[in-house]
């Protein structure tokens, strides 16, 4: 498939960018981009961040891979993941360069699908579960979205169907590994189905059990962000979709993310994107019909 890749200065690059349909975003997830890369011997990529989860499948060669304060020898089938807000850094051994093909993606429930496969934010790397089938699975992808018959439905049934091949690779014992943090996770399932019902952390670290301090900071240093922002950022994604997609009123919106009036709902919503709801919807609108 090097036919198809781009060459710059440190690797030949065959990337497909989808832009997710709504039907896709009102699933768990959804694939964002797809990519498939042949490093140069001085391949390095980083220190810095990314907006999405990028699942990343090593084909060949060997590397290093830095996350969280931790480090990770990458060699033939390892797979590892870069979350979002979270400071990476990646590069290759010059004499035996990687190859890898990746899967970038995001959704409400993007940490429930890896920990299927055994990653968290702790343990952002699996070492020799990489299966022929899950690879071929990812060809297939790349054939289907360079076809006619690209559709999001279609795109969806592969991205999840590679998931399931991976998790039924990874053995047990890495799975049970998560057990430790069950009740981080019930508080975290907690907040996306109850974040618009006005709860606060309080409420969560009691309901899981656990000190509101340590919860929050066990949840900041399990996914990268605060229990209280994750909230924020359920409310405003949720407030987005409304705005963009529905007529409802502001005061209708407001109380279905979770806030007892408009102002407060507003002040919120201006604070986090920068400009007031109204504004947000008016752009949106024009926008639309641009294009």
């Amino acid at each position: 498939m090097k036919d198809k890749m781009i060459e710059d200065n440190h690797e030949f690059l065959e990337l497909r960018l989808f832009t997710p349909s709504v039907f896709e975003k009102s699933g768990a997830a959804w694939p964002i981009r797809l990519g498939h890369n042949i490093a140069k011997p001085n391949y390095h990529i980083g220190p810095r961040t990314t907006p999405y989860y990028y699942l990343l499948f090593v084909l060949e060669g060997q590397g290093t891979f830095h996350q969280n304060e931790q480090t990770f020898q990458l060699r033939p089938n390892d797979i590892f993941c870069l979350f979002p807000q979270v400071i990476h850094e990646y590069y290759t051994r010059p004499d035996d360069p990687l190859r890898k093909v990746f899967i970038a993606f995001d959704g409400r429930q993007a940490v429930m699908l890896l920990e299927k496969i055994g990653l968290t934010m702790h343990s952002p790397h699996a070492a020799g579960v990489l299966t022929s089938e899950a690879i071929q699975l990812m060809w297939d992808f790349f054939r289907l979205v360079n076809s006619d018959n690209d559709t999001d439905l279609r795109r969806l049934i592969l991205f999840h169907r590679i998931f399931d091949q991976l998790s039924a690779a990874v053995d047990s014992s890495a799975r049970n590994d998560l057990r430790d943090v069950s009740w981080l996770q019930k508080g975290h399932e907690y907040m996306e189905i109850h974040y618009a019902e006005g709860i606060t952390v309080e409420r969560v670290a009691e309901y899981v059990g656990i000190d509101r301090t340590h919860f929050t900071k066990q949840y900041r240093k399990t996914y990268g962000i605060t229990p209280i922002q994750f909230i924020q950022d359920l409310k405003m994604k949720e407030a987005r979709s409304l705005l963009e997609q529905t007529s409802y009123t502001l005061s209708e919106i407001a109380h279905s993310v979770g806030y007892p009036d408009i102002f407060s709902f507003s002040k919120a919503f201006k604070k986090r994107l920068g400009v007031a709801p109204t504004q947000y919807r008016e752009t949106k609108i024009k926008s639309g019909q641009q294009t």
